[in-house]
């Protein structure tokens, strides 16, 4: 399919509610993915409101960062507190929030498309209010929200993510491997599914001036980065104890820097401490997105141990930046990165492998610039956000005149569930 530049087609331009399952000044790849899906809308003549959930409480903000969304130039910026969700994990309150504000901003100018990221709760809630409005949805799947939600946690969420996979106009998933394990996860037909990559600002992310991909900085203190939310999930406690069994064979001395929180922070802050590493690990902390690009600047080799992505923000952040990159046989990670080809791959969770691959990295010089050289080279050719995003509004277009799929009935009862006892998980 053709997608032309809708900027200089649209007359009318189309409407549309975002409904965002987190937004700055929280720390999260969907943070990231959302705004830059904003700025694209807006320099295509789109007009965008974006409903934000956000928290407030101590937990909720040391894990993710919380505080209302800020301004967004072009778009009308709506922030809702996540009341319910602070409270006991009372996601149905916070739901029933975002139809009303749905339903009231849709009355005083009609939407033409209500586009939610996350299928729970965010999803769930455009659902309900597609029914209410009359409104078309489209509902990207990211991350956690395939990987965990409504698998092995309980039947309220299992049952509602089924909703949302079976029921929304159009489902966006990141990758071929996140769209079959959600298939297999949620026991439904991904056959529906439309891929639309993940996406990187390549004109905020680019190489340092004058500097090849793959270069040192320093070739006697060789820089490893791992930047994003620090969770074990994401393998952060497994790359620290694979840098302490690298130190221990590796003449060159690197350096390790942790940048981001998460739910793991001082758990990886405890270790590092006890395996007297305190003199080559940094952790950096919160980084504000402005910030960001200087950060992987800092850096030679960026490492992504995850378990499981729905597509990486930080990885192709990495791309752009022209570092060579260490991560994961992964699902969400396998469809950007092949190994031996634009980066090293390793088993999820094998420290040695992980261990391995950063020595062959550090040592290897023809190798490293080899990954990164190629891996820079198709992140400008394929996952810059001026070609998502045109993608994204070219299915908005084919979306906006068909009906909302009412013909659903939610009549679970309310399971408690991990992620009730521990929301900020979610």
């Amino acid at each position: 399919m053709e997608i032309r530049d809708h900027k200089s087609e649209i007359s009318n331009p189309l409407r549309v509610c975002f409904i965002s399952r987190r937004f700055f000044p929280t720390v999260s790849g969907m943070s990231v993915y959302a705004a830059n899906l904003l700025r694209e809308l807006v320099r295509n003549n789109v007009d965008a409101t974006l409903v934000s959930q956000y928290r407030t409480d101590e937990t909720g903000v040391r894990v993710y960062g919380g505080g209302a969304p800020p301004a967004v130039a072009g778009v009308k910026v709506i922030g809702l507190e996540l009341v319910g969700e602070q409270n006991g994990g009372d996601f149905e309150t916070d739901v029933r929030r975002i139809v009303e504000i749905v339903k009231r901003e849709h009355a005083a100018k009609p939407f033409d498309i209500l586009h939610a990221q996350y299928g729970y709760p965010t999803g769930f809630a455009a659902l309900q209010a597609s029914k209410i409005i009359n409104v078309p949805n489209v509902v990207s799947i990211q991350g956690g929200d395939g990987h965990w939600v409504g698998v092995g946690c309980c039947e309220t969420h299992r049952n509602a993510m089924r909703i949302v996979l079976e029921n929304a106009n159009e489902i966006l998933i990141g990758s071929g491997s996140f769209a079959a394990e959600v298939e297999t996860n949620h026991e439904t037909d991904a056959s529906g599914f439309t891929i639309v990559p993940g996406a990187v600002d390549t004109n905020r992310f680019t190489t340092r001036r004058g500097w090849k991909a793959g270069e040192f900085i320093d070739e006697t203190r060789p820089i490893l980065l791992y930047h994003g939310r620090v969770d074990r999930r994401k393998g952060a406690l497994d790359l620290i104890e694979a840098f302490a069994e690298l130190l221990k064979e590796i003449e060159t001395k690197p350096q390790l820097i942790y940048s981001g929180i998460g739910p793991d922070y001082e758990a990886v802050q405890t270790r590092v401490e006890k395996l007297n590493l305190t003199r080559s690990v940094q952790m950096l902390g919160y980084a504000e997105y402005e910030n960001v690009r200087e950060i992987y600047r800092r850096a030679d080799v960026f490492v992504s141990p995850t378990y499981a992505e729905g597509f990486s923000n930080t990885i192709l952040e990495a791309m752009a930046s022209g570092l060579a990159i260490v991560s994961t046989r992964a699902v969400g990670v396998v469809d950007c990165l092949r190994h031996g080809e634009n980066a090293l791959l390793v088993s999820p969770g094998n420290i040695i492998e992980l261990k391995n691959a950063l020595r062959d990295i550090l040592v290897n010089q023809e190798l490293r610039r080899a990954l990164a050289r190629r891996a820079l080279e198709e992140c400008r050719r394929v996952y810059s956000w001026e070609k998502i995003g045109r993608q994204i509004i070219g299915i908005y277009e084919q979306v906006k005149n068909r009906q909302p799929k009412n013909d659903w009935q939610f009549t679970t009862e309310i399971d408690d569930c991990r992620y009730r006892r521990a929301p900020h998980l979610l």
